[in-house]
């Protein structure tokens, strides 16, 4: 185990595959479980946006490092977030733990929606998300051989130099405290221990496959910015309304929906412990 912050710490897990998965937990070690995703690009460090809130709401915040990001092992070439469903189920089962509930942010939406497909998933809570088959810059680059992978190198090279509040300000126009834009930094930095491989394969199928609606039961509830230029509202609205989840937008963008909205949703995330699906 190694100590991340004051509140998170980083585990690994070797899945059958032979792969590394790594992930954080914090929040309440004995409170109901929400397994976050975190964007693209991001890391398991995600966590220290959430994990204050997660310990005052009493939940057990478990982010994973996605494959390729931080410290899990880059996936085989035809590896897709179904895949994902079943190597977070592996980590899951090694953790004891059959009931959790599902959040994803921004890109970490359409692996949240896979996740929530299994017989362990009590809700999913999707901010910000992605909705394949997304038409958004980064997916319509990823079309064109390397140029995001080109990007990011370039972007990370320039965060690198320019400090948190260029990387801050790709996600929200609101100004943020220091410890909210380091944090910001340090999971957009950690995103690339590897390489940029990672955010390209995961635009190239936010442009090229699509969620079916039908593909899950589960409760689900979104969260998402009437001023979000990061992912457009229209494709989240028309996703849960076939869903026939639920959807609270506000007068926010990218970023800004997340850290407005991060209490409200660990609630309705952890009330399925009740045995109630009241609002």
């Amino acid at each position: 185990m190694t100590k991340e912050t004051n509140s998170t710490s980083t585990d690994t897990y070797t899945l059958e595959s032979g792969r590394t998965l790594a992930y954080t937990c914090s929040g309440t070690p004995d409170g109901p479980p929400v397994v976050a995703h975190h964007g693209t690009p991001g890391s398991r460090l995600f966590a220290t946006l959430l994990s204050d809130v997660a310990a005052a709401e009493g939940i057990r915040l478990i982010v994973p490092d996605r494959p390729g990001y931080g410290r899990s092992s880059p996936p085989p070439d035809d590896w897709t977030w179904w895949d994902w469903q079943a190597d977070l189920s592996e980590v899951l089962d090694s953790m004891s733990i059959d009931r959790a509930a599902v959040m994803g942010f921004s890109g970490g939406g359409p692996f949240a929606f896979a996740a929530a497909t299994s017989e362990w998933a009590t809700r999913l809570g999707l901010v910000s998300t992605v909705v394949p088959p997304a038409e958004n810059s980064l997916a319509m680059l990823s079309k064109i051989p390397f140029a995001v992978r080109l990007l990011f190198r370039v972007s990370s090279a320039i965060a690198a130099v320019a400090g948190p509040r260029a990387i801050v300000q790709q996600y929200t126009d609101r100004s943020v405290s220091d410890a909210i834009g380091h944090a910001i930094a340090e999971d957009f930095h950690e995103a690339f221990r590897q390489d940029t491989r990672a955010v390209a394969r995961e635009n190239r199928s936010f442009a090229s496959q699509t969620l079916d609606p039908e593909q899950t039961a589960t409760p689900i509830r979104a969260w998402h910015g009437t001023q979000d230029e990061n992912t457009p509202l229209a494709p989240v609205q028309v996703f849960i309304n076939d869903t026939h989840g639920s959807l609270k937008t506000s007068e926010t963008d990218h970023l800004g929906t997340l850290l407005d909205c991060s209490e409200d949703a660990f609630r309705w995330l952890r009330s399925e412990e009740s045995g109630s699906f009241v609002d």
